[in-house]
């Protein structure tokens, strides 16, 4: 992609209202234009990224065996207050009246849809478990949106919903979520501490959040510093619960079995949560199977939730410094920044074209900046949207034929020569 003719409407200025890193930075990079209050279009460059973190999110869903579906965005009420949530749930829910005065909402989460699917369609245990899931835009009525998309009314969500013939069976795919939740957020980047949380208003017995540390988090995680130095082997289920881990409101230190020296302690954002709940809306619903033995089985049920849209700010929240957004490779909008620092010299001209077309004959995102800007504004634009690949091309590539490479993590450079240039882009295919 040519710069010059990307739709890219970066800021010059810190949006006055944007109060934490991520708000202002997804303003400034052309990522997001505030509607309305909560409300944000998304712009091709946050569009990009919004749709690697999905698919990422969506591969590991389907790696376990769980089938993706969509269900509406609008619902019917009925179905709300056959399960008793309809007049619990809250002001976020937004409630609307059809020209025929029926009562819809606007579906803040999805047990009481997907529960209603499965009962109509799943008869024998034999056809258990199932785990259906969706990636789709919710609405809920925040009283004080806030913090850019960290906290918006509408958002991206990953909402997946389990459905076992027997206790050990949920318990069983409970576990094997919970396992690949941390398998996504390692591909994305990202370090996930899994906290034992509420269920609030989806209710259930058995719930853990997980918490990406960063300075701007919403709470105080405290948790056992083993976890700095897990092997993969030992990020599973069992392993996991038997370290101390715990959000501010759930932990007591009068009684936390950590030793001081041992325990630490850091802001989290919660970017997921699950839920195991049984037969809450399996018998709420009147959901019934044939068992084993003939007689009917009320399915155990589970929900989980990814929150795809705040997953942006989150990474952006661990993955920034004072020049702008620094992102994983995986997410990346584009993964090389091609700069041209030398513009109106015909031999530059060459060898810039000729490198961009070599990328992406090789399938590599690349944005190359060709406009006639000076190096300065060429430099910030790439290190504010956060492409972690820098090649610049300049007087050295004339006078020297070589490039300069950057790292935009660890700001390292070098110098690559014109002739190796084919073997550095086979190796950014890797």
């Amino acid at each position: 992609m040519r710069l010059s003719a990307y739709f890219l409407p970066v800021l010059k200025e810190v949006p006055a209202d944007a109060q934490i890193a991520s708000h202002r930075l997804m303003l400034r990079a052309g990522m997001i234009n505030q509607c309305a209050s909560g409300l944000y279009s998304w712009l091709p460059l946050g569009q990009r990224v919004l749709s690697k973190i999905e698919k990422i999110v969506s591969e590991e869903q389907d790696k376990i065996g769980c089938h993706r579906v969509i269900m509406p965005t609008l619902q019917p009420a009925s179905l709300w207050q056959e399960s008793g949530r309809y007049e619990d749930y809250g002001k976020e829910m937004l409630r609307v009246k059809d020209r025929h005065d029926r009562d819809l909402l606007f579906g803040p989460t999805n047990e009481e849809v997907i529960t209603d699917v499965v009962r109509q369609y799943i008869k024998s245990y034999r056809d258990l478990p199932q785990v259906l899931y969706q990636i789709t835009w919710k609405f809920r009525d925040e009283m004080r949106p806030r913090f850019g998309v960290m906290r918006g009314r509408e958002f991206l969500m990953k909402d997946a919903y389990s459905f076992d013939a027997t206790y050990e069976g949920a318990r069983a795919t409970y576990q094997r979520i919970f396992e690949s939740y941390l398998r996504t957020f390692d591909r994305l980047g990202l370090v996930a501490i899994p906290v034992k949380a509420d269920s609030g208003a989806i209710g259930g017995d058995l719930s853990h959040e997980f918490q990406i540390m960063a300075e701007t988090g919403e709470s105080t995680v405290y948790y056992d510093a083993s976890y700095d130095n897990l092997t993969p082997k030992e990020r599973t289920f069992e392993h996991l619960q038997t370290l101390y881990a715990a959000a501010d409101e759930k932990h007591d230190p009068d009684n936390c079995p950590v030793p001081e020296d041992r325990l630490k302690s850091a802001r989290g954002i919660e970017v997921g949560h699950i839920f195991y709940f049984g037969k809450k809306y399996s018998e709420a619903l009147n959901v019934k199977v044939s068992g084993t033995d003939g007689q009917h089985v009320v399915p155990e049920m589970g929900s989980y939730g990814i929150g795809v849209s705040r997953l942006v700010a989150a990474i952006i929240e661990a993955n920034h410094d004072d020049a702008g957004i620094i992102w994983p490779d995986a997410v990346a909008p584009f993964k090389v920044a091609l700069i041209l620092a030398k513009t109106g010299d015909a031999t530059c001209d060459a060898i810039v074209n000729d490198v961009y077309e070599k990328l992406q004959r090789q399938g590599i995102e690349v944005l190359f900046d060709d406009r006639d800007e000076r190096p300065g504004a060429k430099f910030a634009t790439m290190d504010l949207i956060g492409i972690p690949h820098h090649l610049i091309i300049g007087n050295k590539a004339i006078q020297e034929s070589q490039l300069e490479y950057k790292n935009r993590r660890t700001g390292a450079r070098e110098m690559i020569n014109l002739s190796a240039i084919d073997t550095w882009i086979e190796g950014m295919r890797g």
